[in-house]
């Protein structure tokens, strides 16, 4: 039995190698424009869809290439001439980690004043309360145009400077990317603010050309909506404002192709990225958060659509959506975590000590479950490869200070914790700021912390999700109830002295960060430890 495990251990390990290799030959799609695609999630919600009246948009970055810390942008004041450098992303290998090399490819004019943002590798959410999600879903390749200047992390940061609601942020969107010119594949990015959300979604104008082809589409206020990698607006109804936006041009290239056939038989998934409706990866995300906070409508999971938006059957929480953002199937007929079983010495067929051993998610190539991954394959919310995870409420009935939050997690979402960042926070952790990638591995590095603890229970799933859970779960519960508490009191420091009520939620976030990459740092630690035999 001992002889038979020891061959399963090194089995394993050899299988994990050739999984990660066979993933990163996957990843680039012949139909994307894209050749290193960031495999996103976000998940939108409208205030009366959720328990306390937050309208919310969330991300996870799933791209190692990206950078891994980030910092608070304070407002700021610009001298008149003032300009804005634009820059091309492209991935390079020549550093200790893969990462993107960021190269200058013109300038814009810069604003007199412009708003303080949390920034992290797509901007997420400024000092007004607007915040933005993103999700890729690369889109023809006849339209992207190495033309332009503007790519998603620059649109982000330029709209969250400017702006201060997202039907403002969708309107500086199409009138910068008309003049300027969108160089990056097929996006969309998830817009919030205090009243309501809207999903932009946006491709390049054609090669050689400047501009961009966009349409935004408004997530209903008792609705939840979700984009994992594939274009979802459909049908558009331009008479009705409150709902949709586009761009002038919205229907001109999809004609001139023969995309579509007429205005009324347009629709923009189709037309400009009909390949990401055929995405397995995408689909079945779509369902899956669907049928967690609806399942009453019994939705097929082998659709190739669902409605844009569902209205959930009780208004989620936080904890439902950190829930989802966790979630790999269990429970349905998607299940990842496959047992894994083993002929002992006597014959008799047992459960490996080593079941589910990896990810649930990035064995399955290996044991064929649910037709691998890739483009057409499968995949789950959570990931391995995550940088890091925003889950955002913003909420009218607070001044900006203390209404918009940043629920902010590093590395993997599975074996991660979400920790408070207010909008109005003027610093973060030390170890938060420090940079983890490209340079190689650092003790400073929060992102570090969460890296190496979310590679060391990869290698035992089955059984160190377990201790994870048991040391996260407890302090996640605890910082979602102080939340009220500590605004309460927030609140009152602010009606007498607004920046003393800003340095409360700074020194919170702060207090927080040390503690939970503290805590990361531990728990790393006790996993060497109780599972030594494996190592």
């Amino acid at each position: 039995m001992i002889s038979t495990l020891t061959n399963l251990k090194k089995l394993i390990f050899i299988i994990a190698i050739s999984c990660f290799t066979v993933y990163s030959s996957a990843q680039t799609d012949p139909r994307s424009p894209s050749p290193d695609p960031d495999e996103c999630t976000s998940i939108t919600a409208g205030k009366l869809a959720t328990a306390d009246g937050s309208v919310i948009t969330s991300h996870t970055d799933d791209s190692h290439r990206t950078r891994s810390w980030m910092d608070i942008v304070p407002p700021a004041k610009h001298e008149k001439g003032s300009m804005v450098t634009m820059y091309k992303r492209s991935p390079t290998d020549s550093l200790a980690m893969p990462s993107y090399a960021h190269v200058k490819i013109g300038e814009i004019p810069q604003l007199p004043f412009t708003y303080g943002y949390i920034n992290t590798a797509y901007p997420c959410m400024n000092d007004h309360q607007l915040a933005i999600g993103e999700s890729t879903f690369g889109g023809r390749s006849a339209l992207q145009s190495d033309e332009g200047l503007i790519d998603c992390q620059r649109l982000c940061k330029l709209m969250l400077e400017r702006c201060t609601t997202a039907r403002q942020a969708i309107s500086v969107a199409g009138e910068l990317t008309k003049r300027y010119g969108w160089n990056d594949a097929g996006e969309c990015l998830t817009i919030a603010d205090k009243h309501e959300v809207w999903h932009f979604e946006i491709v390049g104008s054609g090669k050689g050309k400047t501009g961009a082809i966009w349409v935004a589409q408004r997530v209903p206020d008792d609705h939840i909506s979700v984009n994992a990698n594939a274009s979802t607006i459909k049908h558009i109804d331009l008479d009705d404002p409150d709902h949709f936006m586009a761009s002038e041009n919205i229907f001109d290239m999809a004609l001139d192709s023969g995309w579509c056939t007429s205005k009324e038989d347009f629709q923009f998934c189709y037309a400009y990225a009909p390949h990401s409706r055929t995405s397995l990866a995408a689909r079945r995300r779509e369902w899956r958060v669907f049928d967690l906070v609806a399942p009453s409508l019994h939705l097929d999971p082998n659709a190739e659509n669902y409605p844009f938006s569902v209205k959930p059957d009780e208004p989620v929480t936080m904890e439902k959506l950190v829930s989802i953002f966790k979630d790999y199937y269990e429970g349905t007929p998607f299940n990842f975590v496959k047992d894994i079983t083993v002929t002992d010495d006597s014959g008799k067929t047992v459960l490996s000590p080593l079941a589910n051993p990896f990810m649930p998610y990035d064995m399955n190539k290996v044991f064929r479950i649910n037709g691998g991954w890739g483009w057409l394959g499968e995949r789950t919310i959570a990931r391995w490869y995550t940088m890091y995870a925003t889950i955002i409420q913003c909420r009218e009935w607070l001044p900006d200070e203390i209404g918009g939050v940043v629920w902010l997690a590093q590395d993997n979402v599975a074996t991660s914790i979400y920790i408070p960042v207010y909008c109005s926070v003027t610093d973060l952790p030390e170890s938060y700021k420090t940079p983890g990638r490209p340079n190689g591995y650092t003790t400073e590095s929060a992102w570090w912390a969460f890296n190496r603890l979310g590679t060391l229970t990869a290698q035992r799933w089955g059984d160190m999700r377990h201790d994870v859970d048991a040391v996260w779960n407890p302090m996640q519960k605890e910082l979602f109830q102080n939340q009220e508490i500590l605004e309460d009191e927030a609140l009152k420091l602010y009606k007498k002295d607004p920046e003393k009520a800003i340095k409360l939620l700074t020194d919170y976030t702060l207090k927080w960060g040390d503690r939970v990459v503290k805590e990361a740092w531990m728990l790393g630690d006790f996993l060497w430890t109780k599972y030594d035999e494996l190592f």
